[in-house]
């Protein structure tokens, strides 16, 4: 999954992206409201943490714009004034989860991963599709049949967006755009051989290939 982290504390940001792509995300950055309110638009973002207390433009404001175009990307805000009548303000802008600061980040890792899976009506503590089980701490899949495989940074992002996709047709460039972030080369074949690596370890039925179009992980394999 890739996600837009918004944040002008430069320590904390390079941390954060360091610990977030340690569980699997890729992550893009920006530093400002008017950069990060530009990207949230360009780039289709699985979420955005977005810090209120931004140069250039407001995070409050940053999403209150996005919500007037119509940009549903789910937003988790970061800020240092954690009080009630803040909350309740970003809330009525279109926050869909608040953060106060300071915060542990396997807090925020929760939160992330919660967001999705309730965003793609998943709801629960672990992610489950066709009877495969997704273990996000450990970056590990377990099998209808109790085969456990660990699975490489690559492949955990990836099978993870299939799963949450299930029955849906996904373009290699979706999924490239989803699974890397800004600076990966969207023309690049990598997708292919991750998928390939993907069928050697959960087998062959799980991820079709749809010529011309891309692939399908389906909830039922024949």
């Amino acid at each position: 999954m890739r996600l837009l982290l918004v944040e002008d504390d430069s320590v904390l940001a390079e941390q954060l992206h360091k610990d977030l792509e340690r569980m699997g995300f890729a992550v893009d950055l920006a530093d400002n409201g008017i950069d990060a309110e530009f990207m949230g638009d360009e780039a289709p973002y699985d979420v955005v943490i977005l810090d209120l207390g931004l140069p250039g433009r407001s995070g409050m404001a940053v999403l209150k714009n996005w919500r007037q175009r119509g940009n549903p990307v789910p937003v988790i805000v970061l800020t240092a004034r954690d009080s009630w009548p803040e909350r309740v303000d970003g809330f009525k802008a279109g926050a869909d989860d608040y953060l106060g600061k300071p915060f542990h980040v396997e807090e925020l890792i929760v939160r992330i991963q919660a967001l999705i899976r309730r965003s793609h009506d998943m709801p629960g503590a672990a992610l489950r599709s066709g009877g495969l089980e997704l273990d996000e701490e450990r970056q590990q899949v377990t099998l209808p049949n109790g085969n456990t495989f660990k699975l490489t940074g690559t492949e955990f992002r990836l099978l993870r967006y299939f799963m949450l996709h299930s029955g849906k047709i996904l373009s290699k460039t979706r999924l490239t755009e989803h699974v890397y972030d800004q600076d990966f080369d969207l023309d690049s074949n990598l997708i292919e051989v991750y998928v390939r690596r993907l069928r050697d370890k959960l087998g062959k039925d799980y991820i079709l290939t749809r010529r011309g179009q891309g692939y399908v992980f389906v909830e039922r394999p024949g």
